[in-house]
């Protein structure tokens, strides 16, 4: 924790709550506030005895779904839950919920850690956190400013992220009977090494040009079209082409070995996309400019039309 302060920390490590100023310079800060979890990635993270990445997942979930709002990182909580405390373990956790905030300048302010031997299993564990920022409430963006004849920019993902890992291990342990040491699939990889990637921080890839977007998706639980339907107004549709990039192997895998529906599939997984920009068309270059400085691939995959407020699928 000490690690993680920044000179908006406030308090003391240990007390009640955890503080931090809001920093200068704004003339109407707004604090946004996310909380999240990892999900059942937490048990192949304990299959593998693998601890420390599903903090740094924890954080950078939680930091994208307040970039898409142009919120800057403030604080960070997490709670910790499990069967009956194993110190080390906690240690790994606790050290990739820091080094996430390192990387975001943000502080990790506090967090609880319970033990609950009724509720979990001996060697599993439940994590969550909590997320706070600020924007300038002028500069915020909600999905108002999305109009028909915007393109639709995707920032490739590295992998599950955080989400449809009920799915995917049923897949590779039940399907596939591998195990975390076993190599997956087209990857050349460890089941482990693929499965337990860590979910990307899309912050140096969209900070530069937020100024340029119109809105911003989340990619995660319920796919492209459950989450970029959430910043559409009224009177538009968002058409995907299914065509404009290539799903990594991992999805291809899980579908071939699951015999996933393409339905399912797109509910599920975000199958390659992790993030989604929504750019007036004289935008786009800078954009994706903007994401190849980061080392983030990024493509047009689609835009927005006059219509029924949805997401559509076009295969072209």
């Amino acid at each position: 924790m000490r690690t993680t302060r920044t000179a908006l920390a406030v308090g003391e490590i240990g007390a009640f709550g955890g503080m931090v100023r809001v920093p200068a310079g704004f003339e109407h800060p707004v604090l946004v506030l996310s909380t999240d979890g990892v999900g059942t990635k937490v048990l192949v993270a304990a299959r593998a005895g693998i601890h420390d990445t599903v903090g740094e997942d924890l954080v950078n979930h939680c930091v994208n779904d307040i970039l898409v709002h142009g919120a800057r990182p403030l604080a960070f909580l997490d709670y910790l839950a499990t069967a009956q405390l194993e110190p080390e373990t906690a240690a790994a956790i606790v050290s990739g919920v820091a080094r996430g905030c390192q990387a975001h300048e943000m502080t990790l302010a506090g967090g609880e850690t319970a033990q609950l031997p009724d509720l979990y299993q001996p060697g599993q564990y439940d994590l969550a956190g909590t997320i706070v920022g600020v924007v300038e409430e002028r500069k915020a963006l909600h999905g108002d400013l999305v109009r028909p004849g915007d393109v639709l920019i995707g920032y490739a993902s590295n992998g599950l992220h955080t989400n449809g890992y009920t799915l995917a291990r049923r897949i590779v342990f039940e399907r596939l009977r591998l195990d975390v040491h076993d190599e997956f699939p087209e990857t050349g990889r460890t089941v482990a090494q693929v499965l337990l990637d860590v979910h990307r921080s899309y912050v140096t890839a969209v900070s530069p040009v937020l100024a340029r977007l119109h809105a911003l998706a989340h990619i995660t639980g319920g796919g492209i079209a459950g989450n970029l339907v959430r910043i559409l107004p009224e009177g538009c549709e968002a058409v995907i082409d299914a065509r404009a990039w290539r799903w990594p192997p991992v999805f291809r895998v899980l579908r071939r070995a699951g015999a996933v529906s393409l339905g399912e599939m797109r509910r599920v997984f975000n199958l390659g996309i992790g993030m989604i920009a929504v750019s007036a068309r004289d935008d786009t270059e800078a954009v994706i400019a903007a994401a190849k400085r980061a080392a983030v691939e990024a493509w047009i995959i689609g835009e927005v039309r006059p219509g029924t407020r949805a997401v559509k699928f076009a295969e072209r």
